[in-house]
């Protein structure tokens, strides 16, 4: 009988502890979802980016140093001062330079006498091609201008006979315009219709006398002082000819290009030489430091100025290769500066580099960023927060990032269903620092998103569960 009422109060108590556990979960339960936070899913514009931190560069920069030794006898330039290209930045003093720097002065002027000799030939050269050809060009002339006034060349049959032919014709115009004149010529000199006749006369025998002199041309042949200024002009075509001929066989092989080859080697030495007493910039930029004064002893290597060019300002930055795939020449960047602070400034990917280098196992590819709105406050060496827009997009359906989570490999986001957080299967696309596109899964546009799902849930996954 005792057995019987123990094992009633055992029931008794289990029954009562599972019914104090479930009011104990519910409780629980309902203060969790009386502290969810939620937003309503809603399609809108993502700007994605892909951000990454870098140094800003000048354009271009360069440290110059002197390439022999001496004393600096000028400076010409001062920090912060803009300067051209080839501008003389300082010398050294002549009487202080190596032997061989004062010498070159010497090589400087023979090599160029030496090179514009050879130089001078192949002018030469060049002058007696021309003239062979023009010789050439002026015997053609002058043949063809002899064979033309001979007897028998000076036209063609069918030329002589239309010639021929026009005087027949020429003889009866003649001819009509002599009678009609005669039938007027009683008439006063000052009868219009006589002054008529009289110059159709006129006209008609001009016409027939120039036809005769051509057809005698055709069928004639030069005069003897004709003949002679003929063979001379040909004599003379001839033996400048052969001149010409001569002189191009004289000179066509010209210098040989091994000497004239050293010549320029010798001339750009003696110039490369001198020019080492002398420091020039070898770009356009801004003097961003000054090393030497007047009276310094320099040695070869001594660095004397720095140069950049600072009219554009770079950021090279690293890109993971997860995301490199994404940046393009071109698409717009923002970037920010510790030490500017509440500014944001613009620029555009100017180069991406095409292989990566590998850092602990890690692939990045260099990016560089060019600073289009760049002010005084920006300068090289300071640390940038960079931000590339990879890709703008219109009415899609965006999702927080706190929001989602991942479980058994699927992200997912919670949404209130009846009061229930209920996680909804989903698939990403782009994304910004905030938001990420939905290009798949269950979600709806004006679902309640939860951003702040209980740790319970997501762990034991009840009383949510994932829908498939």
């Amino acid at each position: 009988m005792k057995r019987w009422i123990w094992a009633l109060v055992a029931v008794l108590v289990a029954v009562g502890g599972f019914f104090a556990y479930q009011a104990y979960s519910r409780a629980k339960f309902e203060a969790q979802i009386a502290d969810l936070q939620t937003v309503e899913a809603s399609a809108g514009e993502l700007t994605a980016t892909v951000g990454a931190t870098g140094t800003v560069r000048a354009n271009q920069s360069a440290m110059l140093s002197f390439e022999t030794s001496g004393r600096v006898q000028q400076v010409k330039v001062a920090v912060g001062e803009r300067v051209a290209e080839g501008q003389e930045l300082a010398t050294l003093a002549p009487d202080s330079l190596p032997a061989q720097v004062i010498l070159a002065q010497a090589d400087l002027v023979a090599a160029q006498r030496a090179l514009d000799d050879l130089l001078n030939f192949e002018m030469e050269r060049a002058q007696a091609q021309m003239a062979l050809a023009q010789a050439r060009d002026n015997l053609e002339s002058a043949e063809y201008k002899w064979r033309v006034q001979q007897q028998g060349y000076r036209a063609s049959s069918d030329t002589i006979k239309a010639a021929e032919a026009n005087l027949v014709l020429a003889e009866q115009e003649v001819d009509a315009a002599e009678a009609a004149y005669n039938r007027l010529s009683g008439r006063p000199e000052d009868d219009p219709s006589r002054a008529l006749a009289l110059s159709n006369l006129v006209a008609a025998r001009k016409k027939r006398d120039s036809i005769l002199r051509q057809l005698n041309w055709y069928k004639g042949k030069p005069t003897d002082t004709d003949q002679m200024l003929l063979d001379a002009e040909l004599a003379i075509a001839q033996a400048q000819l052969a001149d010409a001929e001569r002189e191009w066989e004289r000179l066509k092989d010209g210098p040989d290009p091994d000497d004239v080859a050293a010549a320029r080697a010798r001339l750009a030495a003696a110039q490369a030489t001198l020019e080492s007493a002398s420091i020039t910039a070898p770009f356009a930029g801004t003097i961003t430091l000054v090393e030497v004064k007047p009276g310094d002893q320099v040695a070869p290597g001594t660095v004397a100025f720095g140069l950049a060019d600072l009219s554009q300002l770079m950021v090279d930055v690293e890109v993971s290769e997860v995301d490199i795939n994404r940046v393009q020449v071109g698409q717009p960047v923002t970037l920010a500066f510790d030490a500017v602070s509440g500014k944001e400034y613009n620029g555009v990917v100017e180069q991406v580099a095409l292989t990566g280098t590998v850092v602990q196992g890690v692939v990045n590819f260099k990016v560089t960023v060019r600073i289009t709105d760049a002010d005084e406050l920006v300068k090289p060496g300071m640390t940038a927060a960079v931000n590339i827009v990879v890709e703008r997009l219109q009415g899609v359906l965006l999702v927080p990032n706190r929001a989602v989570r991942v479980r058994e490999g699927q992200r997912v986001v919670y949404v209130l269903r009846g009061s229930v957080p209920e996680a909804v299967a989903v698939e990403l696309g782009a994304s910004s620092d905030l938001y990420s596109e939905v290009v798949g899964g269950d979600l709806q546009e004006g679902d309640e998103i939860v951003l702040n799902p209980p740790t319970t849930f997501e762990q034991a996954g009840h009383p949510p569960f994932l829908r498939r």
